[in-house]
């Protein structure tokens, strides 16, 4: 169905395909490709920002798109080591020139894995859930993309444009973390939300690590073009 996660929705492909995380669908949400096993688990940054402790546990950034501008506040302390992983991926510049590559109006967006080219992008080792962190998928928060192993998150995210509480965590059920929220820009999500989609090729990486054409469900016809993400100046 439509209204399942793109993660699901990738059919036997995602979940057969070390390459293609699964996507969020309304019962599961999952990210691009599965991480090398020598690598080691991403630890939180010691790094913080300047302020008080609010600051430090708090980063806000601008996520500039093709369709507008978004800012989110990361939650560091509900999410350190996810918030830690998603850091690092701006800091290297992983997500200049990514897409929008899967949108269910209403669902949610899902970005962060794919270049802009088509092809599917190297990734860093995963990170551990944290989806138990009283955090919910509301309407308006970001959280990880994995496949059906509760720990596979690495780059690919998904911002929630409606209540999917059935994503969240329960009764010892790991759920998809979720690490921020939308603070400005929400039109522009909803913008994203709105447009055409279809089937669409692209190229997602195999386990033997070559990138190979697939058919992708639910690809917006025309890129939405994550032009860049970047730590704000003016984080809280």
């Amino acid at each position: 169905m439509k209204k399942n996660f793109r993660f699901l929705l990738l059919l036997p492909f995602i979940l057969n395909i070390a390459a293609c995380k699964e996507e969020p669908s309304k019962d599961k949400a999952g990210s691009a490709s599965e991480q090398s096993t020598d690598q080691v688990e991403a630890q939180p940054s010691t790094e913080t920002n300047k302020g008080d402790k609010t600051s430090e546990l708090v980063t806000r950034i601008i996520m500039d798109t093709s369709m507008g501008v978004i800012e989110l506040d990361l939650n560091a302390e509900k999410a350190p080591l996810t918030v830690a992983n998603f850091l690092r991926y701006i800091d290297s510049k992983h997500f200049d020139d990514t897409v929008f590559h899967r949108v269910i109006e209403d669902f949610m967006i899902q970005g962060g894995g794919f270049a802009a080219s088509g092809g599917e992008k190297e990734t860093l080792a995963s990170v551990k859930n944290e989806s138990a962190n009283g955090l919910n998928n509301a309407r308006g928060t970001i959280a990880m993309a994995r496949t059906n192993h509760p720990d596979s998150a690495t780059a690919q995210f998904f911002i929630n444009v409606g209540d999917n509480t059935n994503l969240d965590g329960g009764n010892g059920r790991p759920g998809y973390t979720v690490f921020g929220k939308v603070v400005s820009g929400i039109d522009v999500v909803d913008a994203i939300r709105a447009v055409k989609t279809g089937q669409k090729t692209m190229k997602a990486k195999h386990p033997d690590g070559r990138l190979y054409p697939q058919p992708f469900q639910d690809v917006p016809m025309k890129d939405v073009v994550i032009k860049s993400i970047k730590r704000s100046n003016d984080s809280p």
